[in-house]
């Protein structure tokens, strides 16, 4: 049995409940809190197995790529097999739910992520992805996106394979169309990201810091046009620009949260 949330944990939930159920334009920032939930690594876990003697900043940037490619494609296809088999968690379902009402309301609500998992997607909601798609590979050369199906039957064979894939077009190397150490944010999702923080009238951090940055950014755009600012995260970071911190895992607040500004 799951135990209750204290009554600090419950207040703070009404208080964010009342901010929210105002708001005509809310814009969301998830990170990888959300994706753990669902048993989903973070990329600053500990490696196991094969792995444990890298650290994985040392296997996410364009100079590993170049020095060893097979040991870069080998390490995401491990990553790959990690997260093949999870699953939304109660956050993610909660998020597609409250998007879903937005729109049937005529309320703006944007969801962004660092993930680069698709958990987001196979809950129901439409996602901006910042840190790239783990289920996406880019041709190092032409910059040719491949598609990858986050299905496990139509991946296996290919989540267990560290053979290098040469791109169809021009034969350059595929890597995984993520965003390394070194890279810019994709422009055309870190615009949008921008421009839905500085029309929101709340902006939610949800499993992630606030201090991290360039994402860490999106909520001081968001306070600095007005907007309120709720985290949610079981570790809060001290940071002056939250207006109202639920100190909570998110499967169990977003839930609840939603239920709360329905009932008001």
């Amino acid at each position: 049995m799951v135990a209750e949330l204290s009554a600090q944990i419950t207040a703070q939930i009404k208080q964010a409940a009342v901010m929210l159920k105002s708001a005509k334009s809310i814009c969301v920032l998830t990170g990888a809190g959300v994706s753990a939930e669902s048993g989903i690594p973070t990329f600053r876990d500990k490696q196991t197995g094969l792995w444990e003697k890298f650290r994985a900043e040392d296997l996410a940037s364009p100079d590993a790529f170049a020095r060893d490619p097979k040991l870069v494609w080998s390490w995401y296809q491990w990553r790959r097999q990690q997260v093949i088999d999870k699953k939304p968690n109660p956050a993610h379902l909660a998020l597609a739910q409250w998007q879903e009402l937005a729109a049937k309301s005529g309320l703006t609500f944007t969801l962004i992520t660092q993930n680069v998992d698709d958990l987001h997607e196979q809950a129901g909601s439409c996602v901006h992805h910042l840190h790239g798609r783990l289920w996406q590979n880019r041709c190092n050369n032409c910059q040719k996106i491949v598609k990858q199906s986050p299905n496990p039957s139509n991946n296996a064979a290919q989540a267990l394979s560290d053979e290098l894939v040469n791109c169809n077009d021009c034969g350059g190397l595929l890597r995984p169309d993520i965003v390394w150490f070194g890279e810019a944010l994709p422009e055309k999702e870190w615009q949008i990201a921008e421009n839905a923080a500085a029309d929101c009238d709340v902006f939610i951090n949800i499993g992630t810091s606030s201090l991290v940055y360039p994402a860490a950014g999106l909520a001081q755009i968001a306070r600095q046009h007005g907007a309120q600012v709720i985290e949610i995260n079981p570790h809060p970071t001290p940071n002056t620009i939250v207006n109202v911190t639920i100190a909570a895992p998110a499967g169990r607040a977003l839930p609840k949260l939603l239920k709360q500004i329905s009932a008001l």
